[in-house]
């Protein structure tokens, strides 16, 4: 069992990657976290995204945030983007390597990565 000198330093060392997930702001980024999505490698990409707006110093403006089944199983992981007046944009079979990307690209540049949408999906 951990003293609580520990656990108190691991709760302040994790306090701002919470504070990401539950934040209200205006773009949001939700990783789908049921069993099919986390089996699929979605915890890698949810902890990318969390690590990646802190990195970038987004947190005023991003909220990482996670979901249970979105209903695509066959896409996992699966990555939302919910922007103020604009269309929901739904990536799919999600990396890290993906994620980073996504971030530097549609989050920060402002540019779908069209490739890794679900309408791209589809087409193949």
């Amino acid at each position: 069992m951990k003293s609580l000198a520990e656990l108190a330093a691991i709760r302040e060392k994790m306090k701002d990657k919470v504070v990401l997930r539950e934040g209200t702001t205006n773009t949001r980024i939700v990783v789908g976290m049921a069993t099919c999505g986390i089996a699929a490698g979605a915890r890698p990409v949810l902890n990318a995204f969390v690590e990646g707006v802190d990195k970038e110093g987004l947190n005023d403006s991003v909220t990482v945030t996670q979901t249970g089944c979105i209903g695509i199983c066959q896409y996992e992981p699966v990555v939302e983007i919910f922007q103020p007046g604009k269309e929901k944009v739904t990536y799919v079979k999600m990396t890290v390597e993906k994620a980073e990307k996504v971030l530097k690209e549609h989050i920060k540049g402002g540019k779908v990565v069209e490739e890794y949408t679900i309408a791209s999906a589809k087409k193949a």
